[in-house]
Protein backbone atom coordinates (compact mmCIF):
# COMPACT_ATOMS: atom_id res chain seq x y z
CA UNK A 1 0.00 0.00 0.00
CA UNK A 2 1.10 3.09 -0.76
CA UNK A 3 1.79 6.05 1.76
CA UNK A 4 -0.65 9.20 1.10
CA UNK A 5 1.01 12.17 0.80
CA UNK A 6 1.25 14.70 3.52
CA UNK A 7 1.23 18.11 3.62
CA UNK A 8 2.91 20.28 6.50
CA UNK A 9 0.64 22.44 8.43
CA UNK A 10 0.94 24.10 11.13
CA UNK A 11 -0.64 23.21 14.33
CA UNK A 12 -3.85 24.64 15.39
CA UNK A 13 -2.24 25.19 18.65
CA UNK A 14 0.28 27.89 17.63
CA UNK A 15 -1.83 29.84 14.99
CA UNK A 16 -2.15 32.67 17.84
CA UNK A 17 1.78 33.10 17.13
CA UNK A 18 0.92 34.24 13.54
CA UNK A 19 -1.82 37.03 13.56
CA UNK A 20 -3.22 36.31 9.78
CA UNK A 21 -3.86 32.42 10.95
CA UNK A 22 -4.95 33.78 14.46
CA UNK A 23 -7.71 36.28 12.45
CA UNK A 24 -8.81 33.57 10.31
CA UNK A 25 -9.39 30.89 13.06
CA UNK A 26 -12.79 31.95 13.70
CA UNK A 27 -14.04 31.91 10.85
CA UNK A 28 -13.12 28.22 9.75
CA UNK A 29 -12.62 26.13 12.65
CA UNK A 30 -16.03 23.56 13.91
CA UNK A 31 -18.48 25.62 15.81
CA UNK A 32 -19.43 22.07 17.36
CA UNK A 33 -15.82 21.30 18.47
CA UNK A 34 -13.92 23.96 17.66
CA UNK A 35 -11.58 21.95 15.80
CA UNK A 36 -9.56 23.33 12.61
CA UNK A 37 -10.76 20.24 9.63
CA UNK A 38 -7.92 18.99 7.73
CA UNK A 39 -9.47 20.41 4.52
CA UNK A 40 -8.68 23.78 5.52
CA UNK A 41 -5.58 23.20 7.95
CA UNK A 42 -3.58 22.14 4.77
CA UNK A 43 -3.72 25.59 3.96
CA UNK A 44 -2.42 26.82 7.56
CA UNK A 45 1.21 27.70 6.06
CA UNK A 46 -0.40 30.41 3.23
CA UNK A 47 -3.82 32.03 4.89
CA UNK A 48 -4.15 33.97 2.33
CA UNK A 49 -5.03 30.72 0.20
CA UNK A 50 -6.84 29.45 3.45
CA UNK A 51 -9.00 33.16 3.36
CA UNK A 52 -10.14 32.42 -0.52
CA UNK A 53 -10.77 28.59 0.23
CA UNK A 54 -13.06 30.09 3.26
CA UNK A 55 -14.88 32.45 0.62
CA UNK A 56 -15.09 29.68 -2.30
CA UNK A 57 -16.96 27.56 0.23
CA UNK A 58 -18.82 30.35 2.30
CA UNK A 59 -20.03 31.59 -1.04
CA UNK A 60 -20.76 28.03 -2.72
CA UNK A 61 -22.87 26.99 0.62
CA UNK A 62 -25.04 30.28 0.41
CA UNK A 63 -25.18 31.19 -2.92
CA UNK A 64 -28.45 31.73 -4.81
CA UNK A 65 -31.73 31.59 -3.84
CA UNK A 66 -32.54 29.12 -6.15
CA UNK A 67 -31.18 26.11 -4.04
CA UNK A 68 -32.10 25.72 0.01
CA UNK A 69 -28.80 25.15 2.04
CA UNK A 70 -29.88 21.70 3.03
CA UNK A 71 -29.82 20.94 -0.68
CA UNK A 72 -26.02 22.33 -1.48
CA UNK A 73 -25.47 20.44 1.22
CA UNK A 74 -27.17 17.41 -0.33
CA UNK A 75 -25.31 17.84 -3.62
CA UNK A 76 -21.68 18.04 -1.63
CA UNK A 77 -22.64 14.98 0.10
CA UNK A 78 -23.47 13.07 -3.29
CA UNK A 79 -20.43 14.59 -5.06
CA UNK A 80 -18.56 13.49 -2.14
CA UNK A 81 -19.52 10.12 -2.21
CA UNK A 82 -18.98 9.78 -6.06
CA UNK A 83 -15.28 11.00 -5.64
CA UNK A 84 -14.72 8.79 -2.53
CA UNK A 85 -14.03 11.31 -0.33
CA UNK A 86 -14.22 10.51 3.62
CA UNK A 87 -14.13 14.22 4.53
Amino acid sequence: MKRPAWIEIIPQSDWNKDSSLNDLLEKVKDQENGRVDHIMAVHSINPRSMDAHNAVYSSAMSGTASLRKVERELIAFVVSLENHCHY
